[in-house]
């Protein structure tokens, strides 16, 4: 493939598309809420279940985001929060609870919780067929293998993304920048797989590669998931690639991005600093809910 041939469904570099994520969700989130509609009709009642602990402000409101948007879909949200002091046993008790009650098919512990408590082994708790994070060892396991299971919500979201904005996948160089569980890694293996949406040649650097730089530079995509404000910069991008910013870090109230702003003018495609892949997180959460309701009741 030629490093100079432009993406096709982009602009020239200068004039960036943006790629926003809020059609994108509102696309599959109106695929879940008829998904919802049918299973009601049958008489099921999908539910998604939340525990948070703690009382970290950011957290209860990631909680009140996802128990309103369950409530428009036509979810049930049965919610357990637990105070900081709970103990690794509390906090087991709620998801053995959770997954014990027939009632209730999908369940998510928000993150982060306390630090005296170990989230690694509270979802190893989860029954990974309620799973709606997709993070579970299990579902790790099903998508390195290519077995159908609730998927990392994140990448199924950027996935989503591209497919809905007509960006070509198959056979391109897909570099991601970042190497973290439950991002770099799960995207790699995802957009390796051989599917329509997907099937790319894909790399992962991270920044303890010295020349990381040397990778992002010949990337068709770029998925910047370092978690490391500005660490993309114009010069890191080839002109005409498609950039997707999907790390973030918060100093208080403000986003920081991967993706320095000024990529756009190099960028053909890039998404916006704010409402890109954000969104489709969320409405892939939903869409994972949903599939373990319909497998439950199946």
């Amino acid at each position: 493939m030629s490093t100079t041939t432009p993406l096709p469904e982009t602009q020239p570099s200068g004039t960036a598309r943006l790629l926003p994520g809020a059609p994108v969700a509102e696309a599959v989130l109106d695929e879940v809420a008829a998904g919802v509609a049918r299973l009601r009709g049958r008489g099921v009642t999908p539910s998604l279940a939340t525990v948070l602990v703690g009382d970290d402000d950011a957290s209860a409101g990631y909680i009140r985001i996802k128990q309103r948007q369950a409530a428009a879909l036509g979810f049930e949200s049965p919610h357990e929060h637990l105070p900081a002091s709970a103990t690794q046993q509390d906090l087991h008790r709620v998801i053995a609870g959770f997954n014990a009650d027939p009632a209730v098919h999908g369940l998510l512990v928000q993150y982060p919780i306390p630090a005296h408590l170990d989230y690694d082994a509270a979802l190893q708790l989860i029954d990974p067929d309620m799973d709606v994070d997709g993070m579970h060892p299990l579902n790790m396991g099903r998508l390195a293998v290519g077995v159908p299971g609730p998927l990392p919500c994140t990448p199924a979201g950027i996935e989503a993304l591209l497919a809905y904005h007509e960006i070509p996948v198959a056979g391109r160089d897909v570099v991601i920048l970042g190497r973290g569980a439950t991002l770099g890694r799960p995207l790699a293996m995802l957009l390796s797989q051989k599917r329509p949406t997907a099937d790319a040649a894909v790399t992962v650097v991270h920044s303890g590669v010295p020349d990381w730089q040397r990778h992002t530079r010949r990337a068709d995509i770029l998925v910047a998931a370092a978690g490391v404000p500005g660490i993309i910069q114009p010069e890191h991008v080839k002109p005409g690639a498609v950039v997707i910013g999907a790390g973030v870090r918060y100093a208080g109230r403000r986003l920081l991005p991967d993706v320095d702003e000024a990529c756009a003018r190099v960028a053909g495609a890039i998404t916006p600093r704010v409402g890109g892949v954000g969104p489709t997180t969320v409405a892939m959460l939903f869409r994972n809910a949903l599939r373990a309701a319909e497998a439950a009741t199946r």
